[in-house]
């Protein structure tokens, strides 16, 4: 599966907390807002995550860009896109996206990344979110990536956090650890070693995603498709997350169980 915050609208959504009480809580805009509390999608200092700045300058390369959001954010920024998946159609849908950002310029690539069909030192920001658990050769998969950027260049890469993973573990479909999607668990140290070992300086390491990993648990029990999740078990724990957050000591509480079962780790790392 590909990182729930590529399914989401990168543009800021009017703050879960002012939903009033009578007004369903929506679970995917609940999550967008964690994700924001995260350090994700700021539109104030133009970070697509906290410490990876997007700007107009930019030539921004977004590898399994899925549904794009990401990118939707970084055009928003009026960089010049590349996009590249294995998924025409998503390639197409992320084109589109894009049609309405003052993007420099969009660039799109249907590929399997092996290789990238991009030139050397081509951008100077790199993202490739919850891709890695995917791919059949982690280390020849970021050498394209790390070939593709610019001296200095940015890079944000992500995969599933290994606590969040194990708790699926008997409890998701099987197909959750088959291939094409995750055919590893990725713990801390291995994925700040295939990032250092890829030549790349790792400047931060973080995690984040309480929310969304009980979510998933709930939603294997729930059995209901992805794109209606209806039913009881994901309504009283959006509602109930809600509540925390909009408790005095909510953000504590956030911060204390994302370091606790985490959805997702992130690296910021630069190439040399």
């Amino acid at each position: 599966m590909l990182s729930l915050l590529k399914k989401l609208t990168a543009p800021t959504p009017a703050p879960a907390a002012a939903q009033s009480a009578a007004d369903k809580v929506d679970p995917y805009m609940l999550g967008l807002h964690d994700a924001m509390l995260s350090g994700w999608f700021n539109q104030q200092t133009g970070e697509l995550y906290k410490d990876f700045v997007v700007s107009a300058q930019d030539t921004l390369l977004d590898v399994g860009c899925g549904d794009g959001g990401n990118v939707h954010f970084c055009g928003m920024r009026g960089a010049k896109i590349i996009i590249a998946d294995i998924d025409a159609a998503k390639v197409e849908a992320t084109r589109q996206r894009l049609s309405d950002t003052p993007a420099r310029s969009v660039e799109c690539h249907v590929t399997d990344c092996n290789p990238l069909p991009i030139a050397d030192a081509t951008a100077t920001r790199v993202v490739s979110t919850e891709v890695i658990e995917h791919v059949d050769d982690p280390a020849q998969f970021l050498a394209e990536l790390v070939r593709v950027g610019k001296p200095g260049a940015l890079y944000l890469l992500s995969v599933p956090h290994p606590s969040s993973e194990d708790l699926q573990k008997g409890i998701a479909a099987p197909e959750y650890f088959q291939k094409p999607n995750h055919i590893r668990i990725i713990s801390e140290e291995q994925f700040k070693a295939m990032v250092s070992d890829a030549g790349l300086e790792i400047i931060s390491h973080s995690q984040y995603g309480f929310y969304w990993s009980m979510w998933m648990l709930l939603f294997w029990e729930a059995k209901v498709d992805f794109s209606n999740p209806d039913h009881p078990l994901l309504k009283h724990w959006a509602d109930t997350w809600q509540a925390v957050l909009n408790s005095p000591r909510g953000a504590q509480i956030k911060q204390a169980l994302d370091a606790v079962v985490a959805k997702s780790q992130v690296i910021i790392a630069r190439k040399p």
